[in-house]
């Protein structure tokens, strides 16, 4: 399984405790807001905004708490401005790592990322010293138990999808940003379950990294993502499976 895909799913279980703490409404807020400011706060004319709703829904975030962030980024109601970063840098074992931010203090942002990659044996790189690795893309993922595997690719695929492998229990099926909506919904009309849907930089390749460089990466990880102001983290990594067993 590509180190995507396994950091992915290590964060679909974490993303089950950030729904308890508050966190998840936390990152699904400030989505909307930056959604609703870049592209108005119709979710039916403005993608993101769609697919930002989406999510909320899917952590259960409260009608109101939606329209609120909705009206804050439209800016029909008062509050913090949010800008939208992208950092990047390196991990342990030369792992090329993205993170998605929202922040109303750059400065504070940039000065406690570098901190914490450099805590964790990695380094907070300029911009564009890893972003050409990543490719942006639509991400659908299905638990292949009990699903036809053929049916569901012929679905994806007329419905517009690139591809669809399957990886482990797991079916990925990637697409174009665009495409993404589309073929989400071929899949709900053919009551195909997913488990997420979301736009994603993958990685173009990955590195393979030794137990003790997986060790410290997944903790650079998971420190990265739990700061306030982060929004998504990715990373082009390759962790054999025995060895994420051993360290998890």
């Amino acid at each position: 399984m590509s180190g995507h895909s396994k950091w992915h799913n290590i964060k679909l279980r974490k993303s089950k405790v950030d729904a308890v703490n508050g966190q998840a409404f936390t990152r699904v807020a400030r989505e909307i807001i930056m959604a609703a400011r870049q592209g108005g706060g119709n979710p039916e004319t403005n993608f993101r905004l769609k697919m930002a709703v989406a999510k909320a829904k899917e952590v259960n975030m409260p009608g109101e708490n939606i329209r609120r962030a909705i009206q804050r980024g439209s800016g029909e109601l008062d509050g913090a401005s949010y800008d939208e970063v992208v950092y990047e840098g390196y991990g342990p074992g030369g792992v090329a790592i993205l993170v998605e931010a929202a922040t109303d203090n750059r400065n504070r942002t940039v000065a406690d990322l570098r901190n914490l990659f450099a805590k964790n044996g990695g380094n907070l790189g300029e911009s564009g010293c890893v972003g050409w690795m990543f490719e942006k893309k639509g991400l659908i993922q299905i638990v292949a138990d009990n699903v036809d595997e053929d049916a569901v690719l012929s679905c994806v695929l007329e419905a517009g999808a690139l591809d669809m492998r399957r990886s482990e229990d797991t079916l990925e099926v990637t697409t174009s940003p665009e495409e993404l909506e589309t073929v989400k919904e071929a899949l709900e009309k053919e009551n195909f379950p997913y488990t997420s849907a979301e736009v994603s930089m993958m990685p173009q390749n990955v590195v393979s990294v030794s137990q003790e460089d997986a060790s410290r990466l997944l903790k650079l990880l998971e420190v990265v993502e739990d700061h306030d102001d982060v929004q998504k983290v990715w990373a082009n990594f390759d962790i054999p499976d025995e060895v994420l067993e051993r360290i998890s």
